[in-house]
């Protein structure tokens, strides 16, 4: 059995940053050195001259920041000197796994930017019973995708909960307006998914059920919608069309559901999609986004497409943003629940930097620091858990005061 985790006090570190001397590990890096308070945190990776250079590149407020190298074989010894790991090396499919292997036998805890729901399943169900054991918990998808998604709809159900009586029967998602592309890493991510896919029915199966990522004798529920057609939403008044991200937060969200032992209703109803505009114009958009969208999927599912476009078009893992695009970048996300009573209520949330850099960098920090400092492991016990479910409105105020997203609640 593996040991019981203890309280961390004796641990040299709050939090690891594994990937350090990638893109996105790099803004990390630079907003633990302006943003960490008095956390104690270490730069880590394989590659022992790309993190000397990071470090003398975030100058002398970093200078006291240690250094770790590890490889593979040395990840044990890694995990055992902090409370939290926080990794930005993915695909996490080819790159993730033995990490949080070794988190779940030493007892550490752990937050990723993950999107990947075949591998995510595949670790729920290799390392709860571990997890639990040890006490360490995994907390995957703590960038873009899902904090914003996961955490709107606890915020939203709070607030109808709190007015009636009752939980929501179904929320909704709608990207109002978005500023910033997708991360070379989340690109990677899912070209890889659609690779699996391709070469596994069982995977494209996996893809198709909503609660994919349910504990294991919960994958199962009522019908939820399908991926959105071209259609008009009368709730947010616009043409409506897929939204990109929604095949990784809506299982995220059935995920903390099931989790929060049903606190959303068991015959809860979640779905996301973008706002493409109004009138004519906005109808054309719906059908331009579904169908640019459908080629992508056709072109990557096919070898010869899949490897030309990531070879030529598609921007690599490691590569990113200008710093200007990075604070010129935003996003806005409007939410809308269906309480029992009839009543429709409205939240929104928005970040103020390109969501998958900038924000994401933030998010992820701030999730971290929430996990090695806020959560008792008295509350939260080990396990493979989700944001809403592991830090909830604690992670919310962080994110509030401390990582430039809003949480409100809009009147009708």
């Amino acid at each position: 059995m593996a040991k019981r985790r203890d309280a961390g006090s004796n641990k040299p570190f709050d939090i690891v940053l594994w990937g350090a001397s990638g893109f996105v590990g790099a803004l990390i890096a630079e907003y633990l050195t302006e943003n960490g308070g008095d956390a104690k945190w270490a730069l880590a990776g394989r590659n022992r001259e790309k993190l000397d250079a990071l470090k003398a590149k975030l100058g002398k407020k970093a200078a006291d920041v240690p250094v770790l190298v590890a490889g593979t074989n040395d990840l044990d010894a890694l995990v055992a000197q902090t409370k939290v790991v926080l990794t930005t090396v993915g695909p996490y499919a080819k790159y993730g796994s033995e990490l949080v292997a070794a988190c779940a036998k030493n007892g550490t805890d752990y937050v990723d930017l993950a999107g990947e729901t075949p591998w995510l399943q595949r670790m729920i169900d290799a390392h709860q019973t571990e997890a639990e054991e040890s006490g360490a918990r995994i907390v995957p998808c703590c960038g873009f995708d899902s904090i914003p998604s996961d955490l709107g709809v606890l915020f939203l159900n709070n607030e109808i909960e709190k007015q009636t009586g009752a939980p929501a029967t179904a929320i909704k998602m709608r990207v109002k307006a978005m500023k910033g592309g997708a991360s070379g890493g989340t690109i990677a991510s899912m070209v890889n998914i659609i690779e699996e896919a391709t070469r596994d029915r069982a995977v494209a199966r996996l893809l198709s059920n909503p609660y994919a990522l349910n504990p294991k004798d919960e994958r199962k529920g009522p019908p939820q919608p399908g991926a959105t057609p071209v259609e008009y939403d009368p709730d947010a008044q616009a043409w409506i069309g897929p939204f990109v991200m929604a095949a990784i937060n809506t299982r995220v969200v059935h995920r903390s559901n099931a989790l929060m032992n049903y606190a959303y209703g068991r015959d809860f109803r979640y779905d996301e999609a973008m706002i493409t505009g109004t009138g004519v114009l906005g109808g054309a958009a719906s059908v331009a986004l579904t169908g640019g969208l459908g080629a992508f999927a056709a072109a990557t599912a096919f070898g010869p497409t899949r490897n030309l476009l990531t070879r030529f078009v598609l921007p690599k893992a490691g590569e990113g943003p200008s710093a200007a695009a990075r604070e010129s970048g935003m996003f806005d996300l409007l939410f809308f629940g269906k309480a029992k009573d009839g009543r429709t209520f409205k939240a929104r949330v928005t970040g103020d930097r390109d969501p998958g850099y900038g924000s994401t960098a933030k998010m992820i920090s701030q999730a971290a620091l929430c996990l090695a400092n806020d959560i008792d492991s008295k509350d939260v016990a080990g396990g493979l858990w989700t944001p809403a479910s592991a830090m909830g409105t604690k992670l919310i105020e962080r994110l509030r005061r401390n990582a430039g997203l809003t949480f409100e609640i809009l009147s009708n």
